[in-house]
């Protein structure tokens, strides 16, 4: 039962529309908001909670970062994005950080309250146009079968790395190695699996343990 539940959304129309939306799906619980990454840590050190709406594009930083921190902190509290990002590599990545539901804030309040409640029993809070898309995701990358075993140590960490949403740039300083050379890695990673860009490189680093 969601008794507690926490908003993390930058912009005021929004965070109060959503709470509007949380309000109508959870009548007794106690609702707390966060305009960004800081607050929302310190509500997280504050407080336990049962559930966490999350936009992704904050201002000082992403709601990534949340996710994360709720699954060290907090397990059993469910993280559901809301957000207007429905592209592959945001799902993929907001997916592997731990996130148990993605929604798109575009959709009518009454059918997100609708999908927020479901959750409750047993039912993932995915918009239909994002279950679709991962849907697809599965069916272009096929069945992982030792996948690692195809990459080197190296290969590897770059994998795990750029999984993460790290940039070139943060995987070399993170490596000590030069940019050019992450780039080279990362195509022999992109030819050894099949695939063409970095959602899809999520998705596979998640599927392989790596994230």
């Amino acid at each position: 039962m969601v008794e507690r539940l926490l908003i993390v959304e930058d912009v005021a129309e929004a965070r109060a529309w959503l709470v509007s939306v949380a309000q109508n799906a959870f009548a007794h619980a106690r609702i707390t908001t966060a305009q960004n990454v800081a607050e929302a840590c310190a509500q997280l050190q504050a407080d336990d909670f049962d559930m966490a709406l999350v936009d992704l594009g904050l201002p000082d930083g992403s709601g990534l970062d949340i996710i994360r921190r709720i699954g060290q902190r907090s397990p059993r509290t469910v993280c559901i994005v809301t957000t207007v990002l429905g592209e592959d590599a945001h799902i993929v990545s907001a997916l592997a950080a731990g996130a148990q539901g993605y929604l798109l804030k575009g959709q009518p309040a009454e059918q997100l309250s609708r999908q927020l409640v479901q959750i409750e029993h047993g039912v993932p809070a995915l918009s239909p146009t994002i279950a679709r898309r991962i849907m697809e995701h599965f069916q272009r990358t096929g069945p992982i079968d030792n996948e690692t075993e195809q990459l080197t140590p190296r290969e590897v960490e770059v994998l795990t790395l750029i999984a993460k949403g790290l940039r070139n740039s943060d995987v070399a300083i993170a490596l000590g190695l030069a940019e050019t050379t992450i780039a080279t890695h990362i195509k022999t990673i992109y030819r050894k699996l099949g695939i063409s860009s970095r959602a899809e490189a999520a998705l596979h680093a998640n599927r392989m343990g790596l994230t």
